[in-house]
Parts: C-alpha cells; sequence; structure tokens
C-alpha cells in the first residue's frame, strides 16, 4: 500500500469517526450510540440475579461482542489521528478506555465488569450528533461560577462541620447513651442528618430538652441550605454577564453566531466546531481536511 492510499484512507476513516457532518459519519455515531445503549442495559440486567442465572451465556457473550467491538473502535482513533497521545489523554480517550477495560479485568477479578456502566459517559457524544456543542457554553459558564465559589464554600462548609461538632457534642450530653448517642461522633453524625434535611430516623432524642434542641437543628437546616445555592447563582449571574461583554467586545475564542458552524474535526489537535468555510484549525492551524 502506497503512502498517499494509506494517508487517504486514514483521513477517510477520520472522517467516519470524528465528524457528524457526513453520512457516514451520523451513521456511525448513531451505530455507536444505541451500541452504548444496548451495553448498558445489559450491565444492568446482568445484575438482576434471576435474570442472569437464566440469560447468564446470552448475556456474557453479548457483553464480550460489544466489548471487542470498543476495542476495535478505540484502536481505531488511535491509528486515525497523527498525535494519538493527544486523544488517549483526552477527556474522550479515558471514558473509551476505560470503558473498554472492565470485562477484560473480570477475567482476573470478578465482579468489575459492573464497571462497564461508565460506557454511560460516552453518551456525552449526543450533544456533537446533535449539533448541541454550541450550548455547551452555558455549562462552562456554570462551572467557572462554581470554581470562582469554592473559597466561599469551603469556608462554609467548613463552620458547617464546626456547628455539628457542637450541636452533636451537646446532643451527646443531654440524651446519653440511653437514646442512642453513645458517643460523640455518632451524635455528629446524627446532626449532619438532621441538618441537611435526610432525616434516616436511625437515632431519634427522646428527651423534652433533645427534641426542642432537634427542632432547632432541623429549621437551621432549611436556612443553611439556601447559603450555597446563593453564592454558586450570585457568581453564575457575574460569570453569565462577563461572557456577554466579552462577546460584544468580539472575544477571538467566540463563534459568532451568524457564522455557521459545522462538527468538523482537527485530525491533528481533535478540536472541533470550526466554520464552514474555514481552511484551517481554529486552535493549531493544522489544514482541515475538505472533501
Amino acid at each position: 500500500m502506497s503512502k498517499f492510499t494509506r494517508n487517504r484512507w486514514r483521513l477517510k476513516l477520520q472522517e467516519i469517526i470524528y465528524e457528524a457532518d457526513t453520512p457516514a459519519g451520523k451513521l456511525f455515531d448513531i451505530i455507536l450510540l444505541i451500541t452504548i445503549l444496548a451495553s448498558i442495559i445489559l450491565v444492568m440486567l446482568e445484575s438482576v440475579e434471576s435474570i442472569d442465572n437464566t440469560y447468564h451465556n446470552f448475556l456474557n457473550i453479548s457483553e464480550w461482542v460489544i466489548t471487542i467491538l470498543f476495542s476495535i473502535e478505540y484502536i481505531a482513533r488511535i491509528l486515525t489521528v497523527k498525535k494519538p497521545f493527544k486523544y488517549v489523554l483526552s477527556f474522550y480517550g479515558i471514558v473509551d478506555f476505560l470503558s473498554t477495560i472492565p470485562k477484560y479485568i473480570s477475567l482476573i477479578i470478578g465482579g468489575v465488569h459492573a464497571l462497564a456502566a461508565l460506557r454511560a459517559l460516552r453518551l456525552l457524544r449526543v450533544f456533537r450528533i446533535l449539533k448541541l456543542a454550541r450550548y455547551l457554553g452555558a455549562s462552562n459558564t456554570l462551572v467557572n461560577a462554581i470554581k470562582a465559589s469554592r473559597a466561599k464554600i469551603s469556608v462554609f462548609l467548613f463552620a458547617v462541620l464546626i456547628v455539628a461538632v457542637i450541636l452533636g457534642a451537646i446532643m451527646y450530653l443531654v440524651e446519653g447513651e440511653a437514646n442512642g448517642f453513645t458517643n460523640i461522633p455518632k451524635s455528629v453524625y446524627w446532626c449532619i442528618v438532621t441538618l441537611t434535611t435526610v432525616g434516616f430516623g436511625d437515632i431519634a432524642p427522646q428527651t423534652p430538652l433533645g427534641q426542642f434542641i432537634a427542632s432547632l437543628v432541623m429549621i437551621l437546616g432549611y436556612g443553611i441550605i439556601a447559603v450555597p445555592t446563593g453564592i454558586v447563582s450570585a457568581e453564575y449571574t457575574s460569570q453569565s454577564k462577563a461572557s456577554k461583554v466579552k462577546e460584544a467586545m468580539g472575544n477571538s475564542e467566540s463563534i459568532p453566531n451568524t457564522v455557521p458552524v459545522n462538527s468538523q474535526c482537527c485530525s491533528n489537535c481533535l478540536s472541533e466546531s470550526h466554520r464552514d468555510d474555514a481552511e484551517f484549525c481554529f486552535k493549531c492551524g493544522h489544514k482541515l481536511h475538505h472533501e
């Protein structure tokens, strides 16, 4: 096979695997999503003892077939890009690898194949297939808001932990071992469960004073829930305003809504969402492949 033929084969395969604009690429992605869903259903059914006892061989063989198909796909993804390690170490590369190996590991360690449910993460590719990638900017804003709030939330959680320790110690003194508060750590556990309004009910105060304190803790819990929500909401609003200002100033990283965007993938750095009229990758400058 000549070098030209080999390169053309790689480009064609790369177009099918990584792009969703071509008919072959769309068909590949749809089949991939259906296979992922089938795999997840098989793993779930295999965990049901009655179903597994009846259809164990069918479920096991089906899982192996899907695992082999995913292995071939994973190898093909590596072979069709110019920088294989770029894909291997990327988010999707790691997810693809983790969704492939559980069945192989189960040959050595039993029960690990259930981790194949991680394949659900591969369904994130539906954003690319349904042309929803441009809306992922909203999720980036949320992530940035959470990052910006982490210092305030950390201080808040630390304060809540201190309150839980103090109230737990008080409940230990008030209720005592006779009412289930056998030690301070267990009392702190009760306080955390009560503050978060979970209320398992495995430990409950019996004395009037203990019930009064528990009532205060429950009311305090409702007030505490609103605090982190307000912190993140304020940061989200701030991040959204900052994003709009950048777009208004013509930020080079933003893609104007008036320019058609496709799912063409750069074979060099795997960047997507290029403009229809783009000849080169906006990230690495590599020439894009056009039919």
